[in-house]
């Protein structure tokens, strides 16, 4: 998610592990413009420090410090998809459950402001704005 704004990326992995993150940097990369240069914000999770990624020249990943997920401004959108769109929900099978995923994620993305409206913490926006 870029900050104040609605632009926002995201795959759905069947897994969370070093190999999901290089898959993730990778296609993330390929959607910055040759101009522009990518920061993200993550939490220290093992998979987002793993050793064996290699970060595109165009990201740099930025961890938050541990222990801090109010930081996080992804947790407010994982919060928001799960209250509105997948709680409570019992789901057939894995395919279902991408299915769930992916139904949320796009009708979060097309309300126009909503991932700003969760995403802009002033923190960041002082980041960005300075």
């Amino acid at each position: 998610m870029e900050p104040g704004a609605d632009n926002a990326f995201a795959l759905i992995l069947p897994e969370v592990s070093a190999n999901a993150m290089q898959v993730y940097l990778d296609k993330f990369a390929e959607t910055v413009a040759p101009s522009e240069h990518a920061v993200l914000v993550l939490d220290q999770a093992g998979w987002h420090e793993a050793k064996t990624l290699r970060i595109p020249a165009n990201i740099t990943l930025e961890p938050l410090p541990p222990r801090a997920p109010e930081l996080n401004p992804v947790e407010r959108v994982w919060l928001f998809l799960k209250e509105k769109f997948l709680s409570h929900r019992l789901l057939d099978d894995y395919e279902a459950i991408v299915d769930a995923a992916a139904a949320a994620w796009n009708r979060i993305t097309s309300e126009p402001g909503r991932l700003a409206s969760l995403c802009s913490y002033p923190w960041i926006m002082n980041c960005v704005s300075s």
